[in-house]
């Protein structure tokens, strides 16, 4: 293997141990999918918008809008979670992030959790989920987003 591919292949595997895709902790298996929002909602629109009896501006949606989708799984029986509740934080590395509840949707006759983020800039972002069920103590999972390529 020459230099320039072993290089090649080095930076490959690191981008790949930095995008995380699933984890198991606290009795939850999850696994996680960034979607641009386009795939969901469609491509980007302008909207008019009023501000006066006579005078219009338009603002087009976000073009760094992206559909963050958990499936949640009982690591043990394997099972589909479909009763939690499911927070999610997203932030690039050192900033603060934006935090919202993820709705809880039908995929295929399944349950998944999903909600929209912008993510503005080329960045590693932290995905950090946060599901509550019942009594239970709240399991709470990171994943890493590489959002630089």
């Amino acid at each position: 293997m020459s230099r320039d591919a072993a290089m090649a292949a080095e930076r490959d595997a690191a981008i790949a141990a930095e995008t995380e895709q699933s984890k198991t902790a606290d009795g939850l298996t999850v696994y996680v999918g960034v979607v641009p929002a386009e795939i969901v909602k469609g491509p980007p629109t302008h909207v008019l918008l009023s501000k006066g009896p006579h005078e219009y501006q338009i603002i087009s949606k976000s073009p760094h809008e992206y559909d963050i989708v958990a499936a949640i799984f009982d690591a043990t029986s394997g099972e589909r979670v479909s009763d939690g509740v499911v927070t999610a934080e997203v932030s690039g590395l050192g900033l603060s992030g934006s935090k919202t509840q993820l709705e809880p949707m039908q995929i295929a006759g399944t349950t998944a959790y999903g909600g929209f983020f912008d993510l503005p800039g080329s960045d590693l972002y932290i995905v950090k989920l946060t599901v509550e069920r019942g009594g239970a103590k709240p399991a709470v999972l990171q994943f890493k987003y590489d959002h630089r390529r």
